[in-house]
């Protein structure tokens, strides 16, 4: 479980978390929601120890852990684009990767590899520079890196960008196999039906303040409609309103 007490980013004047605080439920997953400059990216960075909050705390499982890193050990991240070192082969990058999170080779990390890259099919291009793949085949990877280390959270920015609906699928069910190994997933989206398919709840921001945070069904009832995106905007309108 995670969880956000009070806390507050600013960027100069600009104010982008306002006394924030927000709870991500282990066993569930979670559509972190808003228009740009709602604060998104800078909540997300923050879990990942990226951002500094000025004030406020992050607790997981609990324990306060900021300005600490070991936590970030449990984290599996999926970025919206990925950035690789172009040089390296699709292998050493996970190899490297490996090395990095000091796994042993022994502990079941190879078996899991083994069954990502069959379900992702990139068995054919582990080899290949990572410069030459498409953009669908190295978010395959991405998604790879993100699953392979069996992670307590799960961060995933926009991740199904670039990937055909085979892969999207086989994305979408792992998901949802991670969900009910009671990982903490963290998920971000524009596409509001792959939202409302996958998300358990909703945290919506707005200008830095959390609007909404509740499951997916209580927005759809409190807003009157059937469908997420037209309560998003059902929210958005009535919160500008205000």
């Amino acid at each position: 479980m995670i969880e956000l007490r009070n806390i507050t980013k600013c960027f100069g004047k600009n104010t982008v978390l306002n006394g924030l605080n927000v709870r991500f439920e282990a066993g569930s997953v979670t559509a972190v929601l808003g228009p740009n400059g709602s604060g998104k990216t800078t909540l997300m960075k923050t879990i990942l120890g990226l951002v500094r909050p000025d004030s406020g705390e992050l607790l997981i499982d609990g324990e306060n852990v900021l300005g600490t890193a070991e936590y970030r050990r449990e984290i599996g991240y999926m970025a919206q684009i990925a950035r690789f070192q172009d040089n390296l082969t699709a292998r050493e990058m996970i190899a490297m990767m490996r090395d990095i999170r000091e796994h042993d080779t022994n502990n079941g990390t190879n078996t899991r590899e083994a069954e990502l890259f069959e379900r992702f099919n990139v068995e054919a291009h582990l080899d290949k520079p990572l410069k030459t793949l498409s953009g669908g085949t190295r978010q395959k990877v991405n998604a790879v890196l993100a699953f392979m280390f069996n992670p307590n959270i799960l961060i995933l920015d926009e991740p199904t960008a670039g990937l055909d609906p085979v892969s999207s699928s086989t994305f979408k069910d792992i998901v949802f196999e991670e969900r009910e190994q009671g990982r903490t997933i963290l998920l971000t989206s524009h596409i509001l039906s792959e939202v409302q398919e996958l998300a358990d709840r909703i945290v919506f921001l707005l200008e830095g303040n959390c609007i909404f945070q509740g499951e997916s069904g209580e927005l759809l009832a409190s807003t009157g409609e059937i469908t997420l995106e037209r309560a998003i905007a059902r929210l958005l309108s009535a919160s500008v309103e205000c």
